[in-house]
């Protein structure tokens, strides 16, 4: 699973559907090995990008290489498959019926039983997959996306439908393989599975990059902090107007200050309030989630 070219390249990659332009001029290098989280809110671009990198569609401008070569070559020789959200399973047939059919498909491909067991299907090899829920239906399409081993996986959504130990487990064996060299990049709404398992997070918006790296330093990106205190009856008004106040939420009686000076905004509470249990905290990968990709961005 070793490259000396970047696993992923973009270059001045653009997409337009009539007057939409679906990307625009998007630059991305990813490297051998790195997890990384593709995200950002609908329409910006991500599922076409991601249409571009598996050669389901063709760029306007622009390349796309993986591994130093054409997109198509890479999947034709299984060095790159794909978990997408729907799509592609026959409900007649059982869960190992449809992995045994996929693997005809490949030259070479990993045990049955041991994709089986990696997807977290072994108990459900014999269930048909029209009887099989959506969390197991998404495992299956995981299965089948291990079979050839790729040296890339691309994952569209891959939780979906799975419980919270399903998801667990199911990154659980995504960084285990990364960690012997594959390289994986998703898309995801869930942002506590970027914060918990990418190596890097890149931001997208109306087809651009607005941000590309750690969560650490996407998180800095948005600047402020959140002042949180119970406070019951709390002056909204008067709080809103201390300097460097952003925002300022009452919930029953606690209220949550967003702001850009959090020793000022404690200091207040402290001393010119009943506040108590004041707590200062950074903005979450949310909050940067938001800030940069909002609409107004000027950055984007």
């Amino acid at each position: 699973m070793t490259s000396t070219h970047p696993a992923v390249e973009l270059a001045g990659l653009r997409k337009s559907f009539g007057p939409v332009t679906a990307v625009d001029s998007l630059d991305l290098r990813i490297a051998p090995g790195e997890v990384v989280a593709f995200l950002g809110p609908n329409g910006a671009g991500k599922t076409t990008t991601i249409d571009m990198l598996l050669g389901l569609a063709r760029p306007d401008a622009g390349t796309v290489r993986l591994f130093g070569g054409d997109p198509g070559d890479a999947v034709r020789h299984g060095r790159v498959t794909a978990v997408m959200q729907t799509g592609g399973l026959l409900k007649d047939l059982t869960v190992a019926e449809t992995v045994r059919m996929t693997a005809h498909f490949h030259g070479r491909t990993r045990p049955v039983a041991e994709v089986l067991a990696r997807a977290g299907l072994t108990e459900a090899a014999d269930r048909p997959v029209g009887k099989c829920s959506g969390g197991q239906q998404q495992r299956l399409r995981f299965a089948l996306a291990l079979l050839p081993d790729p040296d890339l996986m691309i994952l569209d959504e891959p939780t979906t439908g799975m419980d919270v130990e399903g998801r667990r487990d199911f990154w659980r064996a995504i960084r285990a393989d990364a960690r012997a060299g594959r390289t994986v990049v998703f898309a995801t709404h869930y942002l506590d599975e970027a914060d918990a398992y990418a190596d890097r997070i890149v931001l997208v918006r109306q087809g651009r990059v607005v941000a590309d790296g750690t969560t650490a330093e996407i998180k800095n990106l948005a600047a402020g902090r959140l002042v949180r205190a119970t406070l019951p009856g709390a002056d909204q008004a008067a709080l809103a107007a201390l300097p460097g106040v952003v925002a300022v939420e009452v919930r029953g009686d606690g209220v949550l200050v967003r702001c850009d000076d959090s020793d000022a905004v404690a200091r207040h509470l402290l001393t010119r309030t009943a506040a108590r249990d004041v707590e200062i905290t950074s903005r979450n990968l949310e909050d940067a989630f938001l800030a940069l990709t909002a609409a107004e961005n000027p950055g984007a």
